[in-house]
């Protein structure tokens, strides 16, 4: 159980509520970062009141789609993750988590849910020099 069985009734900023951008579900997308070295960790979802929670707290919380409730990142496995800042993107849909995280991010047990998913194939695109207006010379992919 979490820390919070006694702080119900209360409610998420007003002014902050009023910038978020919910999807049909009135969950915005968390992406979780660790703060000092900004890999980034894993994505959940939050609603209003997990956000509350987060920014109460000290600790992450999420809603669980899957199970409908609320879930305090640690509190099974002791992968806590500690809350350093949180910031919301320009469109007021998506959330920044910076966190200090104990041990695992991931239920596979990795360090991030983007090791073990793991990496897909793309074109990796980019400026080199002689894409960029007013510089001469061969891109840095030719040069490679």
């Amino acid at each position: 159980m979490s820390q919070f069985s006694d702080d119900r009734g209360q409610q998420l900023d007003p002014a902050i509520a009023a910038r978020l951008k919910k999807d049909s579900m009135g969950l915005v997308t968390a992406v979780i970062q660790q703060y000092d070295s900004r890999q980034v960790l894993m994505v959940g979802y939050m609603n209003e009141e997990a956000l509350r929670r987060t920014l109460s707290t000290g600790r992450v919380t999420f809603w669980s789609r899957s199970r409908q409730e609320y879930w305090c990142k640690g509190d099974t496995s002791g992968h806590v993750q500690y809350v350093k800042g949180v910031s919301l993107d320009c469109d007021g849909d998506a959330l920044l988590v910076e966190v200090d995280q104990v041990g695992a991010a991931c239920h596979t047990g990795t360090r991030s849910c983007f090791e073990a998913g793991g990496p897909l194939p793309a074109v990796k695109g980019g400026l080199g020099q002689a894409d960029i207006p007013g510089v001469e010379g061969e891109s840095r992919a030719e040069r490679r």
